[in-house]
């Protein structure tokens, strides 16, 4: 009796317990991110570790070219082309989905998504469509991606990465009228 009295103070005990925290980022994490890390004032942790937004923070990109990253951006993920976080059904493996449509727009939305995606590609050229997609829609650091490019050394590379991904943002500014 007494072993079922002590289970059941137990039970009590860890329900009474405070409940738990959400989620905050490591501190490996807040230390690598540095700066780039704001704190609201209701607690909210708001992380801009995406080469985009530490480019905006920096100053290396106008408001304007941080938009057209961000409009880019919206395109490419509502075109259904960002990865999809699934686990595998092995029972799937070997078998055909003749409904999936693979690589076909989904929805009118999803093609409408594709066509402005299409176009902004084709407006800044097939080396800065590469820095946009794994700069801004994939979010690689700048060096690694200058690194794609050819550069070896570590600060050539992020220069290079930078240049080409201004470049790329101003064509999508003249392209989708944004600034003057």
């Amino acid at each position: 009796m007494r072993a079922r009295h002590a289970r059941l103070r137990d039970s009590i005990k860890r329900r009474k317990a405070p409940p738990e925290r959400h989620a905050l980022p490591t501190p490996e994490r807040l230390r690598r991110a540095g700066a780039d890390v704001a704190r609201g004032h209701s607690g909210q942790i708001t992380m801009r570790d995406s080469p985009l937004e530490r480019a905006l923070a920096r100053n290396t990109l106008t408001p304007e070219q941080y938009s057209a990253g961000q409009k880019y951006r919206h395109h490419w993920y509502h075109a259904g082309l960002a990865d999809r976080l699934e686990s595998i059904d092995l029972n799937r493996v070997f078998a055909v989905d003749l409904g999936a449509y693979a690589g076909m727009a989904k929805t009118e939305s999803q093609l409408f998504h594709r066509q402005r995606y299409r176009e902004a590609a084709q407006a800044v050229g097939k080396i800065g469509s590469h820095v946009l997609e794994w700069a801004v829609c994939r979010e690689i650091a700048l060096e690694q991606v200058g690194q794609t490019l050819g550069w070896s050394s570590r600060p050539q590379a992020y220069a290079a990465a930078v240049e080409r991904l201004k470049t790329a943002l101003d064509e999508l500014c003249k392209l989708w009228g944004i600034g003057t």
